[in-house]
Parts: structure tokens; C-alpha cells; sequence
């Protein structure tokens, strides 16, 4: 907001209350008032001091606020950009898996898509949360950073039988080849050792949880990048996940499942948070839908012209 060295912020700076002058100044040149509000709330507490009354009326706050259309602006939501299911797979598929960490990191790629679950809950999750045999992940807020804590089940989202076979075999490779038990992490943290150049580097899995869901986050920008594709981050994922029931639930009810399976109360948190239809989808439903009808009137005509035809075939004056 340039307009505050204007009037109003020429005052202030000569306000002989220099300690506050001064922290105002800072926010006007480092462009912190770009809220009318805050300005607001900074200026009229200061009209009535000491000092200021002769340079600052209630009306300069009027200098702050921003117009009708500047304020449309400012709060207008941009189009998402997310992540097409062959994107995901694609990225899933040429990760490799050489060594535990990267067995690891394509099994949590692949976890994030068949269940749309948070990052951060994702970093909490052990082991005897994921049940391969009903397929679904029991989300206790008790222990599973859930957002608002709520607990919930989630079944496997139907993305592909190969996208589950990935998350089985990493749970099975962790009880069956490093014997870990329930408690112990689903994805677990990286170990860093001492090795032989006096540095650390990494040295296999290690049996505790990650702190936060920070390095989540740069192995889907690594695997991302390694892939060829832009970064999409791992909240991006319920987005598609969204999409994919927009387009396969037929009824009310199978996307209320739909939605209450991401952990949402509330069909409409879906639809305004996460259903937005994109740009390029939005025109195609919209040129489709001339399409119904015409197939309907030419489905109209075949089958009169066929009665017509029957009738005369059998004798009936028409």
C-alpha cells in the first residue's frame, strides 16, 4: 500500500511518541498494513494520544481501507492446481526401491493416494492402525495427528489393486523381515550415523516416528522432480481423490461415504473445499451436456420410424 506515506503515515512517523512511531514505521516499509483492518486498529487507538491528536483524525483510517473491487481481488480463490491420477502413478511407478529408504518413501507415495490421509497423520501412524485385511486405516486422534482431532476409519480408495499391493508389502516387510510390532511407526523416520569420513549419513530406518511432516513433503517434491513433473505437495492428493469420486459415486449416499471416508463431517466441506471443478473439466461438461439431448431426439426418430416401419410391414394403414 503505497498510499500510506500519504497522509496518515507521514503523520505517524513525525508523531513525537517515538517508540511507537517507530514499530509503525517498520510495518509501512516493510508493507505489513496491507490489511485494512490491522491499519485500522493501529491508527485509531493513536488519534486520541497525547502527541497525535493534532496529527491524526479517526477519517485517516479511511486512508487504509481498500476498495470494493480491490478487496474482490484480493480474496478471489485461484484455481488449484492437482494432480491427475496418472501423474501420481506415474511418479509411484518410477521410484525406486533399492534400499529400505526408498522402499519406504514409494510405499508412503502410494499410502497417501490409497487413503488421502493428512501429512502429518501419516508421520504419526504405527503400524497397527493399517488393517490389510478389511482395508482400512483406523485414524485414533489419540494417537494420530488428525486435523481437529477427530478419529475416523478409512477404507482404501479404489486406485488400483497394484497402488495396494506397494503399502502391503512395505507393512508386511516391516513385521515379517524387521519384526516390528504395533507400536512401532508406520513410515518410519531416517537413521543418521557416523561414517567412516568423520560425516553423517545415512544409515538405514530408524524405529521412532518422524517429528513432523516436513521430510514427507520433500520426498514428494524429490520424487516429483526426479519424475519430470512440477511439485505437488501430499494435501494435493485429496484433491484428486475428490475428483475421482466426483466422477465414479452415482448416488447421494455413496458420496457421503465418499466424503466421510477423508475424514470430512460434512458433504459440503467437500464439495467447497476440495470439489471445484477445474477449468478444462468445467468446459467439457459444459459442451457434453448439448450432447444428451441430441441423442435423445435422435433416439425419438429411430424409434418412430421403426413402429412406422412395423406397421406397414404387417398390413396396419397408417
Amino acid at each position: 500500500m503505497q498510499g500510506i506515506s500519504f497522509r496518515a503515515g507521514h503523520r505517524l512517523l513525525e508523531a513525537p511518541c517515538r517508540a511507537e512511531g517507530t514499530a509503525v514505521r517498520r510495518e509501512i516499509e516493510q508493507g505489513d498494513f496491507a490489511c485494512d483492518t490491522h491499519a485500522t486498529q493501529t491508527i485509531l487507538p493513536l488519534s486520541d494520544k497525547p502527541g497525535y491528536k493534532s496529527r491524526l483524525q479517526y477519517s485517516d483510517a479511511e486512508y487504509f481501507n481498500l476498495s470494493d473491487n480491490n478487496t474482490r481481488v484480493a480474496t478471489a480463490q485461484r484455481e488449484q492446481k492437482v494432480p491427475t491420477m496418472e501423474q501420481i502413478k506415474h511418479v509411484i511407478n518410477t521410484m525406486p526401491v533399492d534400499t529400505d529408504i526408498e522402499h519406504r518413501n514409494r510405499a508412503l507415495m502410494a499410502f497417501a493416494l490409497l487413503t488421502g490421509a493428512q501429512d502429518s497423520a501419516i508421520a504419526s501412524m504405527k503400524l497397527k492402525h493399517v488393517d490389510l485385511i478389511t482395508n482400512r486405516v483406523y485414524q485414533d486422534a489419540r494417537e494420530v495427528k488428525t486435523k481437529f482431532s477427530k478419529t475416523f476409519n478409512t477404507f482404501f480408495f479404489s486406485v488400483g489393486e497394484e497402488v495396494r499391493e506397494i503399502v502391503a508389502a512395505w507393512v508386511s516387510y516391516l513385521r515379517d523381515e524387521m519384526l516390528w510390532g504395533n507400536e512401532d511407526p508406520l513410515f518410519p523416520s531416517t537413521r543418521m550415523a557416523l561414517g567412516d569420513s568423520r560425516q553423517f549419513e545415512v544409515a538405514g530406518l530408524a524405529r521412532n516416528h518422524w517429528s513432523n511432516a516436513t521430510p514427507i513433503r520433500a520426498i514428494f517434491r524429490k520424487s516429483f522432480v526426479s519424475a519430470g513433473l512440477p511439485y505437488f505437495n501430499p494435501h494435493s492428493f485429496r484433491n484428486t481423490i475428490v475428483q475421482l469420486g466426483e466422477a465414479v459415486c452415482k448416488t447421494p449416499e455413496e458420496f457421503k461415504a465418499w466424503s466421510q471416508n477423508l475424514g470430512h463431517e460434512k458433504v459440503l466441506t467437500t464439495f467447497l473445499s476440495y470439489g471445484e471443478v477445474a477449468c478444462q473439466r468445467q468446459g467439457e461438461i459444459i459442451r457434453d451436456l448439448a450432447i444428451p439431448q441430441q441423442a435423445i431426439q435422435s433416439n425419438v426418430n429411430e424409434i418412430a420410424d421403426a413402429v412406422y416401419k412395423k406397421f406397414r410391414e404387417s398390413g396396419v394403414d397408417m
